[in-house]
């Protein structure tokens, strides 16, 4: 039997997991926060449903599991419940999910830098002060990347996101990614190509619609429309979780860092990556397929 790692943390803890009877259908969307989790989210409802209308209201129809603001209990009996087919969200490294033979696992990445980036912007975002120990909003001592470079891939570093815990989440999803069931997306790739990777999710999920239905799809996922409908398209939109539904979607731009780290930064961020990761493995993470474009 595969032993799963723990990640517990002051929002997550993995062994929620324990109470979710996996279905041989089921879809889960794992990924570091702020890599395109929600996207891919969105992606899954509208295949599913072929509704570019659809309410997706992710945070009730696609839990998060591992978070544990909602007692598990009712995570657990809503989603039994569910006759129709089901997707679930996790933040957990693959190695710390159950990890079923005939369910399918979409695992999103995004450069590292432009995550960290993105996260800044979130935790201004959401009620949530703990979040202010690593992510100061005065920080004229560049504290939250020291943090960022410095912190571990479980425990409470986990859910302030360090670049270890990112570093985990690659490690873990490319030791499966084998499997017919294991699929790895980027979210620069995403950028480029959002009809090419519906039709990859469509073509992993088994569905199928017409060309003007997919095409409905694909509009209805763009960024801008997202953003112009945050209060359908945010976790949690529309009931006031976040100070702005809208500032979810902040910019959805990469390259988030230039001109905002010192030398002294980059350089440090470089060898962090260089000692964990092949420079092919850094070139994906960090780009995606377009790795050899991105850094020319």
């Amino acid at each position: 039997m595969r032993t799963r790692k723990l990640y517990l943390g002051p929002l997550t803890d993995n062994r929620r997991w324990d109470m979710v009877t996996i279905r041989p259908d089921d879809v889960f969307v794992v990924s570091p926060p702020k890599c395109g989790t929600t996207w891919m989210q969105t992606i899954v409802a509208l295949l599913l449903s072929g509704d570019p209308d659809i309410e997706t209201e992710l945070s009730v129809k696609m839990p998060w599991v591992d978070i544990r603001v909602r007692e598990m209990a009712e995570v657990a009996e809503r989603l039994e419940a569910m006759t129709h087919r089901r997707s679930m969200k996790s933040h957990t490294p693959m190695d710390g999910l159950p990890l079923d033979n005939s369910a399918m696992y979409l695992c999103v990445f995004r450069h590292p830098l432009d995550a960290h980036f993105s996260y800044r912007t979130h935790v201004r975002n959401i009620p949530m002060s703990w979040f202010d120990i690593w992510y100061p909003e005065d920080d004229p001592d560049g504290v939250t990347f020291r943090r960022f470079l410095d912190g571990g891939a479980e425990g409470f570093d986990g859910d302030a996101m360090p670049l270890a815990h990112i570093l985990r989440h690659y490690t873990a999803a490319k030791a499966v990614a084998d499997r017919p069931n294991v699929a790895l997306f980027h979210y620069a790739d995403m950028k480029r190509d959002l009809a090419g990777t519906f039709a990859k999710v469509a073509d992993l999920l088994g569905i199928s619609h017409s060309a003007a239905v997919m095409e409905r799809l694909v509009q209805a996922a763009t960024f801008d429309n997202m953003k112009q409908n945050a209060d359908r398209y945010a976790p949690s939109g529309g009931k006031g979780f976040m100070k702005s539904d809208s500032d979810f979607f902040h910019s959805g731009t990469n390259g988030k860092w230039h001109g905002k780290l010192t030398g002294a930064e980059l350089a440090a961020h470089d060898a962090m990556m260089d000692a964990h990761l092949s420079p092919e493995d850094r070139a994906w993470l960090e780009f995606g397929s377009d790795s050899e474009n991105a850094r020319a």
